[in-house]
């Protein structure tokens, strides 16, 4: 019995995957401005891992690889990237609202 909602559950989620990924699309196609909006929220995210893969360590400590060191060490540095970012951006935010 496990098994079987084991298995139910795999399958539902990979349709949820497969809906949050395709049903945007679908609707962004329809839509060019949403469409280079995606796009360019999507290089922005592309060139923040980038960066931050080009920073990090990739000093390999135990059985990890170097490039595996190298990967988290770019997926924490994205992390930092892109909280420093919300948190500036919401910041910039109050602020202008402050004085409008």
């Amino acid at each position: 019995m496990v098994d079987i909602g084991l298995f139910l559950a795999y399958v539902l989620t990979g349709l949820c995957i497969i809906v949050a990924i395709f049903m945007p699309l679908i609707k962004a196609f329809g839509d060019i401005k949403s469409l280079r909006k995606m796009v360019a929220g999507i290089g922005a995210l592309l060139i923040a891992f980038f960066i931050a893969y080009l920073t990090s360590s990739g000093e390999a400590e135990g059985d990890y690889s170097e490039r595996t060191v190298k990967l988290v060490g770019a997926g924490i540095i994205t992390f930092y990237i892109l909280a420093i970012t919300a948190i500036l951006g919401i910041v910039y935010t109050e602020i202008r609202k402050a004085f409008k």
